[in-house]
């Protein structure tokens, strides 16, 4: 398979890329790498199944030049643009080359599904960058690519990997998670990318559910 990481000096997108190049379960997975500043990720460059490029998310031409030849796209960064030019461009793109399944990043909260005080707290939070947030959810669904949109939980930098999973339909359960846990999901779905299809999930840490505040 070869998977192309776009944000990919993102510390997710970074625990992504680690555990494909160590875990034998990835070890037919070969690896672009965009991102604005190729030298963050140099060290990468000599492994054999790593290629490194320059990509501007904001930039169609670039971003159509980094997905030809590609079999996924995990988008590692969310789209808080007003115009939502990431997720078109990432569309374009993928319609241009042929290129069916996506993973994008996204937040909690699209579609008013965490509950109670923490998620009033959520609301005033991401208020700013919600419409956009939302919209590139809409995009996506409405785009006919095999997309599956990540509801992050509000993240830490614990070591273990710990969530469950809520579908579109779902009240959101937990309000934190680690990061190697999203990594952990991302990597359900290079590993079978019948996981999540058309579908927007959620995962978060279930014992923070409850909680009315992030969970570090």
């Amino acid at each position: 398979m070869n998977l192309l990481i776009l944000a990919a000096n993102g510390q997710i997108a970074r625990i992504v890329i680690d555990r494909i190049l160590k875990e034998a379960t990835f070890k037919d997975v070969a690896l672009t790498l965009g991102l604005r500043n190729s030298q963050r990720l140099a060290s990468l460059e000599d492994n054999d199944r790593v290629r490194v490029i320059e990509t501007d998310l904001e930039d169609a031409q670039s971003v159509s030049t980094a997905i030809a030849g590609q079999d996924m796209v995990f988008v590692a960064v969310v789209d808080h643009d007003a115009d939502n030019a990431m997720t078109n461009n990432v569309i374009a793109g993928m319609k241009a080359h042929h290129v069916d399944r996506v993973i994008f990043t996204n937040i909690l909260g699209l579609y008013n599904e965490v509950p109670g005080e923490f998620g009033a707290w959520n609301r005033q939070m991401v208020s700013a960058g919600l419409a956009a947030a939302i919209n590139s959810d809409r995009l996506l669904a409405v785009s006919g690519l095999t997309y599956t949109t990540l509801r992050l939980p509000w993240l830490n930098d614990r070591d273990e990997v710990n969530y469950s999973i809520t579908h579109r339909n779902d009240a959101y359960e937990g309000v934190s998670g680690s990061r190697q846990s999203v990594a952990d999901v991302v990597l359900r779905i290079v590993a079978d990318p019948d996981f999540g299809a058309n579908d927007s999930l959620g995962m978060a840490d279930p014992a923070t559910q409850g909680e009315t505040r992030p969970v570090y």
